[in-house]
């Protein structure tokens, strides 16, 4: 139901508007019903209030049904001409009125408030709350409806809550054009509600995200925080609040290149898993190693050099301001032009990034290096998602797109929490990944584009799987079997089991469960739609584990146990 304050104002804005429009209305009906019922007739009596109303009523709207009850005087037919008239003038003054009304800019807004809150009020799936609909927020909103998770949109912008409306997203998302940071915003937007389960900030505002975040602290502090990272200064500030998740693009990209050259199979796992294009198990992602020109010293450039540094890869930069960077040890001060590549030593290098704020520039990196060195492997950040088809065309090795990076990031974190801590394991144990997690996955599931959920065995999640583990036990393979036959397991892994403090990463299959168990799963799309069914079922959950089907009806049951 709308909040009774956005009924109020649409209310308030009608009545004031309206007012004088429905006086004169009523005005001309009033007085053409009272001098028609003074006014005789033929035979000399005059018309009756009720006939008087009937005749005016259908005389306004010109319908034209004739005189009734009986035939008029000349004295009727000269009134019943006048209020002909005055009624087409009121009704044209109305009409104009409620065109007026509607092109009233605080009319629409107050609409709009009330249709985004009754559309929130509707909403019973958990959701989250995305301000900012950038391209970062676009592309995350598309991947929460890949996985039919909900979200509400806030965005100052009225132009992109437009363009939210022509989207073709598989659940809800409600938009509402207005200021993320204002308390009365977010509570229409069910910041207070139990089924919100956190609030993502991508404004690109340091000041409203950090707004937003202590409102959401007050209002919910239930509710995760999410924010993209933008500088120091800011995430300091949002760390002081607590249970604040930052997410910095740059800092994940470098990390990833990182792995990309030492760890590839972790590099490619993690492609895989996000849904990275013409990424597949069967072959590693990975780039040689040797010397890398680094083009561009900003905030990018300054991860990207800290990695690979870490990484003991010879990093060679080239910006205007290297000589104030005293970390940096080999550097060329300089526009990334073909004189200051080649001082760099592109000709014998293994790679060249290019890290400016500038997609135009990086495009020109990106051509000169290729006529240096056809052999270098190319890696160029794109910063606005409206150049993807140049960067297509450019046919580099890699495109970082930090709204596409940040997006991705916060989908594996939103639709699955216990990732972070599963990449975070593997990366400390890379013979593990090698030899039990990638063969697992591939044997299993293998095609692109995998599926990355989380099953519950609680209440709130796998309603069917709670009410048979009251009174039954179960372990992993049993809740792994085909519905169908469950001689076969479906194409799934589990990858993580959750339970209290305790961590089982590629859990043995025939380990019992327990309530309140929290399994990452990665499986193909129609196995996890196939096997949510089953979870909510304890009727199929009772014959996957004893491979015996219980009566479902009480008169079957009844039947069953009679003797």
């Amino acid at each position: 139901m709308a909040k009774g304050s956005d009924l109020d104002r649409v209310t308030a804005i009608v009545l004031r508007e309206m007012r004088l429009p429905l006086i004169v209305l009523l005005g001309v009906n009033a007085l053409g019903i009272t001098v028609m019922v003074l006014i005789p007739g033929l035979d000399g009596q005059p018309m009756s209030i009720f006939h008087a109303f009937y005749f005016v009523t259908y005389t306004a709207t010109t319908t034209g049904f004739g005189e009734l009850p009986r035939e008029f005087s000349d004295a009727q037919r000269l009134w019943a001409t006048v209020c002909l008239y005055m009624s087409v003038v009121a009704w044209v003054y109305a009409i104009g009125t409620i065109i007026r009304l509607v092109q009233n800019p605080h009319f629409t807004l107050a609409l709009a408030q009330s249709r985004f809150a009754r559309s929130v009020a509707r909403l019973r799936e958990p959701f989250y709350i995305i301000c900012g609909f950038g391209d970062t927020g676009s592309l995350l909103a598309r991947g929460l409806s890949d996985h039919d998770m909900s979200a509400v949109i806030i965005d100052s912008d009225v132009e992109r809550i437009k363009a939210l409306g022509l989207r073709d997203y598989r659940v809800p998302m409600p938009g509402l054009e207005g200021d993320a940071s204002v308390p009365k915003n977010l509570k229409d937007a069910g910041l207070d509600r139990d089924n919100c389960r956190g609030v993502v900030l991508l404004t690109g505002d340091d000041d409203v995200n950090l707004k937003i975040a202590v409102m959401t602290r007050l209002l919910n502090p239930n509710a995760e925080v999410i924010c993209r990272s933008t500088s120091r200064a800011h995430d300091e500030e949002l760390e002081g609040l607590g249970s604040v998740v930052l997410t910095d693009p740059f800092e994940t990209f470098a990390k990833e290149l990182g792995f990309a050259l030492y760890q590839p199979p972790l590099h490619t796992l993690d492609e895989w898993l996000v849904g990275a294009h013409g990424v597949s198990l069967s072959k590693l992602v990975s780039y040689p190693r040797g010397r890398w020109i680094l083009c561009g010293y900003g905030k990018m450039g300054r991860w990207l050099f800290q990695s690979l540094s870490d990484w003991g890869v010879e990093t060679i930069v080239v910006d205007p301001n290297v000589d104030k960077a005293p970390e940096v040890s080999q550097g060329v001060c300089g526009l990334a032009t073909r004189a200051n590549l080649t001082q760099a030593g592109i000709t014998e290098a293994a790679g060249v990034i290019a890290a400016t704020n500038s997609d135009a520039d990086n495009l020109a990196i990106l051509l000169t290096a290729r006529s240096l060195n056809q052999q270098a492997q190319l890696i160029v950040r794109q910063n606005s998602h409206e150049n993807e088809l140049a960067f297509s065309a450019a046919s580099a090795n890699l495109i970082m797109q930090p709204s596409l990076v940040t997006a991705r990031r916060i989908l594996l974190r939103l639709i699955s929490p216990l990732i972070q801590e599963l990449l975070d394991y593997l990366e400390q144990h890379p013979q593990q990944l090698a030899d039990e997690v990638l063969p697992r996955l591939r044997d299993a599931i293998g095609q692109p584009n995998p599926a990355l959920w989380t099953i519950r065995a609680n209440g709130v999640g796998a309603k069917g799987l709670w009410s048979y583990m009251q009174s039954n036990g179960v372990t992993l393979r049993d809740i792994f079997r085909d519905s169908r036959d469950r001689s076969r397991s479906i194409s799934a892994v589990p990858l993580l089991l959750k339970r209290g403090a305790q961590r089982w990463v590629m859990p043995d299959l025939d380990m019992p469960l327990t309530l309140h168990d929290e399994i990452l799963v990665c499986s193909t799309a129609r196995a996890k739609v196939r096997h949510n069914q089953t979870l909510a079922d304890a009727y199929a959950l009772h014959y996957l584990v004893t491979g015996e089907e219980e009566a479902r009806g009480w008169i079957l049951r009844w039947r069953n146990a009679s003797p």
